[in-house]
């Protein structure tokens, strides 16, 4: 799973979209959220239309970021975290992505698994060399394990210590949702949170045009993909990881061992239905190292991976 810092977002009252034109007479607006830039890619709207199509998919993604966001007190995740072992009653919507990460956690034989967000205390993947005591990252294992949480109806229950991090689903999932939200107007959307994105329909008789990442951020595009409808998610090591004499330690951690996983891409790409969907399997192969390709083979779906 991944390791994160704090995310670089204004606080509430300073949220704000900037609306700006595209080529081919696309308006886009630019937000941020969940620590990530976002954009909404409106065609065949006027401005007004545009800019209220896009308030409504912000608004969604601020308000899954106040819900699921482990940095604020506030959220559903806070309460479970700081719950000491005690039930904690949880709404629908919660539960669903809790049902999900069981979902990938099964899935991946227990290599996705959002309580190792705890490993965090031990590792900073800020681009430096600094790489923790491997003491330190033994201390947290036992903190470690979706198996612990427990479920009962809509109370969930996790032991004094540890953590959920839904880090590693709420993005995508808010794609999905800001995407759905805004669907009955009925023009060609594309929405994209930090590269993680979900389109309906193409603008014009081209598909969407979608750069990914290279090795180098903010460099030129690895690879230019053609989207017409559905979903394409990146996981990768351009923005979060460590090096030491020459070895790159990426921000996706083995809840098994504590450790970044070695011998994976990259960065690999995932094409699904949803944005969730793509997300996940793309980190899920990440978590696979040398045999990220053979799990997307076997999943079979479509994935482009750079080494």
């Amino acid at each position: 799973m991944t390791a994160k810092g704090p995310p670089a977002m204004p606080p509430i009252g300073e949220r704000t979209i900037a609306m700006e034109p595209r080529a081919g007479g696309i308006l886009a607006g630019c937000f941020l959220a969940m620590g990530s830039p976002c954009e909404i890619l409106v065609a065949n709207a006027d401005a007004s239309a545009a800019q209220a199509l896009v308030g409504r998919g912000a608004d969604e993604a601020w308000r899954i970021e106040r819900k699921f966001s482990r940095y604020r007190t506030d959220s559903a995740v806070s309460a479970i975290n700081a719950s000491a072992g005690q039930p904690v009653r949880i709404d629908a919507e919660t539960a669903r992505l809790l049902d999900y990460a069981a979902h990938c956690h099964a899935l991946s034989d227990g290599l996705f698994d959002v309580t190792s967000g705890v490993l965090r205390r031990a590792w900073t993947f800020d681009g430096t060399d600094r790489i923790p005591d491997a003491a330190a990252v033994a201390a947290l294992l036992p903190q470690v394990g979706f198996g612990q949480l427990q479920r009962s109806g809509d109370t969930v229950v996790l032991p004094a210590g540890m953590e959920i991090d839904l880090g590693g689903i709420a993005k995508e999932y808010a794609v999905d949702r800001a995407l759905a939200g805004i669907l009955e107007a009925g023009l060609p959307v594309l929405v994209n949170f930090g590269g993680d994105l979900c389109a309906n329909t193409p603008p014009s008789q081209q598909p969407w045009q979608v750069g990914v990442e290279g090795a180098l951020p903010g460099g030129a595009p690895a690879m230019v993909l053609e989207l017409s409808a559905g979903a394409l998610a990146t996981s990768g090591d351009a923005h979060r990881y460590v090096e030491r004499e020459g070895v790159r330690y990426g921000h996706i951690l083995d809840p098994r061992s504590g450790w970044p996983v070695q011998g994976a891409p990259r960065s690999v790409t995932v094409a699904a239905t949803s944005c969730v969907e793509a997300g996940t399997l793309a980190t899920i192969a990440l978590l696979q190292g040398p045999g990220a390709e053979a799990f997307l083979d076997e999943i079979g779906v479509r994935y482009w991976c750079i080494r």
